[in-house]
Order: C-alpha cells, then sequence, then structure tokens
C-alpha cells in the first residue's frame, strides 16, 4: 500500500478524519453494495462530503474487505487504485526490552500475537487483536511492555488512574530509550509512545486517533462503560491489547470489549499460578452474628425494601432494576423510602458490633504481618481507621497522602492499612500477606483484585490469607456467595 506521506493519489483513498476512516474517489457499484452488505463494518454514506464512512475501529476490516473484494492485495479494486492514508505514524527504531518472560507470560503474547490475521498487508501489519486475562500481580505490565517490543510502532496506553498512568510511564522510560508521552495529571504531551488515563484518551481519541498503530488499554473491562467505549472506537490503531484480572461482566459489556478489541485470547487463573508465581494462599469466610438490637433494626429496614418491591413489581435481578427503583425515588416517597431502608440494612450488615470484634482479633492475631483491610464504604473505613489507629486511604485521600502512606506500609513503619474501594485496581499496592473484607460487593472482579493484593511471592515462602467477614442471616450471605 502507498505510504500516508505519498502525494501520488489513487482512485480511491483512505483517510483518517475525526475518529472515523473516509473514503474519497471512485467507488465502483460492485464493490459498494458488498461493503454496504457488511453489517460489521458499519459503513455509511456521508451526504454532507458525498463520501463514504467507517468508524475508525472498522480500519483493519476495511481493508481486509477491499483486499477479500479486489486484486493484488487489495490494492487495485478491478482498475480502481487504492491509496491508503490512514496512519501517520512516526518513524521508531527497534524497541528492546531487558524483562525475560516466564511461561506463562510468554504463552500468553503468543496467544495474543497468533491472533494477526494481517499477513502481506503492507503497512497495517502486524495487527493481533485481544485480550489476556491474568491475575493481579501476575505482571500484565510486562507481558504489555514486551508486546509494545515486539511491534515496535508508535504505541498509546490507557489506564484507568493517575497512579497507573505513573507506574507506567516509569517502567516505558526504564525499558525503553524514547521520550514517553503523557496524557493526564495536567499533562498533555504526544510522543511515539504515549501514556494516557481513560478521561484524558476520552478527550483526546478524535485528535490523534491515526498516531499510533497499537493500543493498550490496561484495566480493559473499564472500556465497557458507556462514555469510553467512545475511546476505541475513535482510535485506528489496528492492532489492539487489553489486559485485566477480571475480563468477565455480568451486565454484558465485555462483549463490547471484545467487539473493540478483540476476543479473550488466554485466561490464567489464580490457581494455576498460586504456589509458584504467586503465594499460595487460603482464604476463610468467619460468620458473624448481630446482636439483637441489630437484628431487630436490619428485619424492620429489610422488610421495608422488600415489601417495596413486591408491590411494585421490581425482582432485584440486574442492575437495570436497581435503576429502575433510583429513578421511581425521584417522584415516589415509597421507593425513595425503599432505598432508604436497604441502604440503613445494609450499614447494620457492613458495621455490625460482632465485625468490629472480629476484625480486632485477627489483627492481635497477625500483628507481625502487613494487612489490608478493605471495606465497602468510606465511612466504615474511617470508622475502623478511628478505633484501631490504622492509616486509611479512600477517594477523598490526596495524591501525596496517599503516596505517604503507601511508601511507609512499603518500608514497614505502617504494618496495616484500611481502605474502601481506592486499593482494589489501578494502584501499585506495597506487598502485604493477609487480606480482611470486612464488607464489599458481590463482584467477582472486586473479590479477585483484592485476592490479588496479597499473592506477590513471600520472600520466606509463606502461605497469603483472605479473610471474608459476613453477617450471618443477611443479605450479605448471598453477596458474599455471588462473588466466589
Amino acid at each position: 500500500m502507498t505510504s500516508p506521506e505519498s502525494d501520488e493519489r489513487g482512485d480511491l483513498t483512505l483517510r483518517y478524519e475525526d475518529g472515523t476512516v473516509r473514503l474519497d474517489g471512485a467507488l465502483p457499484e460492485r464493490v459498494r453494495s458488498q461493503l454496504l452488505d457488511s453489517t460489521s463494518l458499519e459503513f455509511e454514506s456521508d451526504s454532507r462530503s458525498e463520501t463514504y464512512r467507517v468508524p475508525a475501529v472498522r480500519y483493519a476490516d476495511l481493508l481486509e474487505a477491499l483486499r477479500s473484494i479486489g486484486e493484488d492485495g487489495g490494492q487495485n479494486l478491478r482498475g480502481t487504485a487504492v491509496d491508503d492514508r490512514v496512519l501517520s505514524l512516526e518513524e521508531l527504531s527497534r524497541l528492546e526490552s531487558a524483562y525475560t518472560l516466564r511461561d506463562y507470560q510468554n504463552t500468553a503474547l503468543e496467544d495474543w500475537l497468533e491472533t494477526d490475521s494481517t499477513a502481506n498487508a503492507g503497512d497495517l501489519a502486524p495487527a493481533p487483536r485481544g485480550v489476556l486475562e491474568l491475575p493481579t500481580g501476575s505482571g500484565k505490565t510486562v507481558i504489555g511492555l514486551k508486546a509494545i517490543e515486539r511491534l515496535s510502532r508508535p504505541t498509546l496506553i490507557v489506564v484507568p488512574t493517575i497512579d497507573l498512568l505513573e507506574q507506567w510511564q516509569r517502567e516505558l522510560e526504564r525499558e525503553f530509550d524514547v521520550p514517553i508521552g503523557r496524557f493526564g495529571g495536567g499533562e498533555q504531551r504526544r510522543e511515539a509512545i504515549t501514556v494516557s488515563t481513560y478521561d484524558s484518551a476520552y478527550l483526546k481519541a478524535d485528535s490523534v486517533g491515526d498516531r499510533f498503530g497499537l493500543v493498550v488499554f490496561d484495566e480493559v473491562h473499564h472500556l465497557g462503560g458507556e462514555g469510553y467505549r467512545d475511546i476505541a472506537r475513535l482510535l485506528a490503531a489496528p492492532a489492539r491489547l487489553g489486559l485485566t484480572a477480571t475480563f468477565e461482566r455480568p451486565d454484558d459489556a465485555h462483549k463490547v470489549v471484545a467487539d473493540l478489541v478483540g476476543p479473550l485470547v488466554n485466561r490464567i487463573a489464580v490457581d494455576e499460578l498460586a504456589g509458584d508465581h504467586l503465594a499460595p494462599y487460603d482464604v476463610k469466610r468467619l460468620e458473624v452474628s448481630l446482636t439483637d438490637e441489630e437484628r431487630e433494626e436490619y428485619e424492620k429496614n429489610q422488610d421495608i425494601f422488600t415489601d417495596y418491591l413486591a408491590s411494585s413489581n421490581i425482582r432485584m435481578t440486574s442492575g437495570s432494576d436497581y435503576q429502575q427503583l433510583v429513578k421511581r425515588s425521584g417522584n415516589d416517597a415509597e421507593a425513595r423510602e425503599a432505598l432508604l431502608a436497604r441502604q440503613r440494612a445494609r450499614e447494620i450488615t457492613r458495621g455490625s458490633d460482632a465485625k468490629r470484634q472480629t476484625l480486632e482479633t485477627i489483627l492481635d492475631d497477625h500483628r507481625d504481618e502487613r494487612i489490608i483491610v478493605f471495606t465497602a464504604s468510606n465511612d466504615l473505613a474511617y470508622e475502623m481507621s478511628e478505633r484501631f489507629l490504622i492509616p486509611t486511604i479512600t477517594h477523598r485521600t490526596g495524591t501525596d497522602e496517599r503516596r505517604e502512606i503507601l511508601e511507609r506500609f512499603r518500608e514497614g513503619t505502617y504494618s496495616r492499612v484500611v481502605t474502601s474501594n481506592v486499593l482494589d485496581e489501578g494502584v501499585d499496592v506495597p506487598d502485604a500477606s493477609v487480606a480482611v473484607v470486612l464488607s464489599g460487593s458481590g463482584s467477582e472482579r472486586e473479590f479477585t483484585q483484592r485476592l490479588g493484593r496479597i499473592l506477590r511471592p513471600k520472600a520466606d515462602g509463606g502461605r497469603a490469607l483472605l479473610y471474608e467477614v459476613v453477617s450471618q442471616e443477611t443479605s450479605e450471605e448471598r453477596v458474599a456467595d455471588r462473588r466466589r
């Protein structure tokens, strides 16, 4: 194919424009009809410019379709030459990383590389696409670095948090002797290798969508969110890699991710690595009872909630059912009271007296070990912090304070920390050997991420231990069962 810099115009020219690939010039009726019949291309006519377009995410699929229709590998559609000017990539010297992959990491990388279907596709190749699912602590970032090295093409890495952005930036600068760009945290500087937050990528994708041949989505499950999907749609990068500890989502958003990034091509469960590459671990479920006063208050509020569900025919079997209840609460006093009652019942189960006593026992039994205590709310995290004199990290914790707490935890000045949801992912958490889930959601992803925080191999070869503290005979039992 002709390079993007070529001044020689063909009869059909492909260009990148505002998150789409525009087809300019002659398009034979036979070719047009075949492309229109391909629903996966999302091929549309643009009456304003009298051209045809496909979303940038379909760029590689468009070239594949043109190749299958035409002659000479798609460069000639029975007399109509194709001039591909979509990508505008900087020259990038061959990248080299000092990392050596473990066997399971190398297998995952090769499984991804083997998805490439662009043999003999000129400037497009290689273009593997797919998602790798590996446990927290198993070295997903290292696999990402080796993928960038293997392709050695301008690359955009998209991450959910500033902490991960800075972690990736440090790794990229250490491994590759090239400038590293950054979108996020007050900087908007593009280089051939650039790392960005999802928020910044959402704002910039249409303006830089032709500048990268590879995009790496760290914690790729975030891409299933309604707004973030546009990032993948607006980028023309033909090669795509998703990294996550938990790919599937109960709302089927993982199917959207598979469409935009590629299918799940390699999955490794925690148990496959525990004992060899990750610490062996145990999970202990400790069931505790409510006091008589807590039980009475819990049952009263739970009855208010369930009675309303029964009278309104809301079954609460999916997230959409909960959203329906929230919408009703805006102008329905009974719906609002039901939501408030549900919240009061959950607060009782999450912060019962027995849970506080159990946590005190756990902290005392493991006084010489590093411990992370997970809660489902900021209020409970602060309450436990004050009661047991433990530093806490929540969404309200400033960046500098968070770094100081984690650094002191890493060096051993602090031996325990309590948090709400901010240490589940997107933060480089120092090694710990004990985790306590004092309260949480029914999300399997959340549980897997919390377990992953204690699975780095121990210097003494010891086992990691995760405690689940669950209030008996309450809705919390069903929540705990779902996440397992």
